[in-house]
Formats: C-alpha cells, sequence, structure tokens
C-alpha cells in the first residue's frame, strides 16, 4: 500500500464496497498503470455522517450506531484492504485505502476534489432487489457523479454471467 502523498502525481479515485464485482478494480488498475499514476481506493460508509469537513485536518464524523463503529470500521478496513490487495498483487499501481463517510456520491465528489483526481472510477449497481431499492431510495452514485462533476467518471459496467462463464 502506498502513502498518502503521491508525489505529484495526480491519482485516480476508485469507489469500493464489499462484495464488489471485480471488474471495477481490475479496470481500475489498469488504467492506473497504463497512465503511470496511483490509485485511491475509497469506501463511503453511509451508516456516519460528517460532522466537520476541513480538507487541511482530518475529517470529523459521526456513526449513526455509535456502538458498532469501531469494530465496523475495522472489520471493513481490513477486508476491503485484502481484497484491494488481491486486485493489485503482481501490478505496478501504487494504491492506498481512504474510509469516508456520508452520502457515496458526495463524499467521492469531495475527496477527488480534495485530492485533485483526474477521474473518478465506479461500478454499476449489483444485481437484485435489494440493490435496486436502494438505488431507487437514495439514487445512483454514478449517475449523480455523471451530472455533477467537473472531471471525467468512468462507470464499469458489471459482466453478464454469460459472459463471464464462455471465456473460462
Amino acid at each position: 500500500m502506498a502513502a498518502e502523498s503521491f508525489s505529484g502525481r495526480i491519482p485516480l479515485v476508485v469507489g469500493v464496497l464489499p462484495d464488489q464485482h471485480v471488474e471495477v478494480l481490475q479496470t481500475a488498475r489498469t488504467l492506473a498503470e497504463q497512465l503511470g499514476v496511483p490509485l485511491v481506493c475509497a469506501y463511503v460508509d453511509e451508516a456516519s455522517y460528517l460532522v466537520e469537513w476541513d480538507p487541511s485536518r482530518e475529517t470529523h464524523r459521526m456513526s449513526l450506531h455509535p456502538e458498532k463503529d469501531d469494530a465496523d470500521v475495522q472489520a471493513i478496513r481490513g477486508d476491503l484492504g485484502k481484497v484491494i490487495a488481491a486486485a493489485m498483487d503482481g501490478g505496478k499501481a501504487d494504491w492506498t485505502l481512504r474510509l469516508l463517510a456520508g452520502d457515496p456520491a458526495r463524499a467521492l465528489g469531495r475527496l477527488a476534489s480534495d485530492i485533485n483526481a483526474s477521474m473518478i472510477i465506479v461500478g454499476t449497481p449489483e444485481p437484485g432487489l435489494g440493490h435496486r431499492i436502494s438505488e431507487v431510495l437514495n439514487g445512483s452514485v454514478a449517475a449523480w457523479l455523471s451530472h455533477h462533476q467537473r472531471r471525467p467518471v468512468l462507470i464499469v459496467p458489471q459482466k453478464k454471467h454469460q459472459e463471464s462463464a464462455a471465456r473460462n
């Protein structure tokens, strides 16, 4: 894992989730390697919200479930770190993991603005009724970013089961 500063190279931001389809990290890694830039992987905890935002200092957040906060955050950080490390194994791209709070689209946009990222990479929603209901209630992260960002947004679709089975 790389340090927080990337010696002047303009990074890419990739939104990551537990159990996210692997194409998102694979695409982000390939693009970062081809461009010779670092990757900032960002997970947004929707169960937390920002209390104070100051880009020059650490962001202060509060959990909607404070009794679970520390253990859950550490578990997510560990699990995501392992998944990202596996996806980046053997690659040349520097990467780091950032945990954010609040609305996912806005948090990714704030991070990209704060670090002057050249692009934001996100996946398409996962299949299933639960994810569709969440998208209806909360809106699509990819759609919000594509309408409200001044930087490019790359939306990585999930391979269809038939496509991935045919390739194996």
